[in-house]
């Protein structure tokens, strides 16, 4: 599976996600301007760099957890700890739908009470039609 940032500086190339989870946390929601994130777990010799790894980014979150983006354009990639076997790869940088659907939410003490999954709302294929 291929996948880059929101301008193409960057790409990448993951071979398999273990898993996919969504967090909730704040750093998460900050860091991402979004409720969640959806992360896929992926052992680190099954990810490489394509293109453009000098133009990633590092900001240090926590101690020791690392938040990878593209300099240029600000897209998240990825987030890691150097002493973890795995990285949190952003799946929606993914080109492609990865064949796996989420299987847990973590953090939900934290979860915005205002994005509630609500079907009564109105939906859209696309963009929402003009208010009259």
């Amino acid at each position: 599976m291929q996948g880059s940032c929101l301008c193409g500086a960057i790409t990448y190339e993951a071979d398999h996600i273990e898993y996919i989870g969504f967090c909730h946390c704040p750093t998460c929601q900050i860091a991402q301007g979004a409720p969640y994130i959806a992360a896929g777990s992926i052992k680190r010799e099954q990810f490489r760099w394509l293109s453009g790894e000098d133009k990633l980014s590092a900001y240090d979150s926590s101690p020791g957890k690392f938040r990878r983006f593209c300099s240029v354009c600000g897209t998240p990639l990825l987030s890691e700890r150097l002493s973890q076997p795995r990285i949190a790869l952003r799946v929606n940088t993914l080109h492609k739908d990865p064949n796996m659907r989420p299987n847990h939410h973590i953090w939900l003490s934290d979860e915005c009470a205002w994005t509630q999954d609500n079907p009564s709302l109105p939906r859209y294929p696309e963009w929402q039609p003009k208010h009259p």
